[in-house]
């Protein structure tokens, strides 16, 4: 298992310049197809990276944007990361680009899961998909003791699993691991020495403890402290 690791001197640098690799993967796989679609993660890390990458001049109208994973809480509450990506990436020249959701109203993800993977499906593999990774080595909403890890980890797995995790507040719905590694480029992005240690602890271990080894392999892994 390699990636390739990169370092940057502060976190505006990584924001710029990751931005411009994405749109830079974006602009090149679009002269191949004609629509891509890129996926995101939410939480706070990725914001200045979609501040950069909003205002990156590429052919937006045939780029489908979502969310690598959701927590399950309607778009106007302040967890929601349909929420971030509205109003951080899906701006300037990116609001030409389609969303495709990952929440729906409803009282449980499965009540909805074959709507979604429904819009989903026919746009597969992802063209770039960026990561983020927690401290505790999950990515999307892949969590070690979450209670369908099996299934979001499986080879042949779904497209969609909704999860429930330790300490997560809210049913969660993420891309499977096999989704997530088939995407033709592959970004994770971490801050701090902590992020970095827990990366290097994780080779080694079996993606059910290390859920990021799942998805690393040929990555490109973007640092700053």
């Amino acid at each position: 298992m390699s990636y390739d690791f990169q370092t940057y001197p502060d976190r505006e640098m990584l924001a710029m310049d990751l931005a411009n690799q994405l749109a830079g993967d974006l602009r090149m796989l679009l002269k191949h197809e004609d629509r891509v679609v890129l996926a995101v993660p939410g939480g706070t890390s990725p914001g200045p990276v979609f501040d950069d990458l909003c205002a990156a001049d590429l052919d937006w109208s045939r780029v489908d944007v979502m969310l690598t994973d959701e927590r399950w809480v309607p778009e106007d509450d302040e967890r929601s990361n349909t929420r971030l990506i509205r109003e951080r990436l899906l701006v300037e020249r990116a609001a030409a680009a389609r969303l495709l959701p990952l929440y729906v109203a409803a009282h449980e993800p499965e009540d909805v899961l074959a709507e979604l993977e429904a819009q989903i499906v026919d746009k597969l593999p992802l063209a770039v998909v960026l990561l983020g990774m927690g401290t505790d080595m999950h990515c999307a909403s892949i969590f070690p003791g979450a209670d369908q890890l099996a299934r979001a980890l499986d080879p042949s797995g779904p497209i969609l699993v909704p999860m429930r995790a330790p300490g997560a507040p809210e049913p969660r719905i993420t891309l499977s691991a096999r989704v997530l590694n088939d995407a033709i480029r592959k970004h994770v992005l971490i801050y701090g020495t902590e992020k970095r240690e827990v990366l290097e602890s994780a080779r080694g271990k079996l993606p059910e403890e290390a859920p990021i080894n799942a998805v690393i392999d040929e990555a490109t892994v973007h640092w700053a402290e």
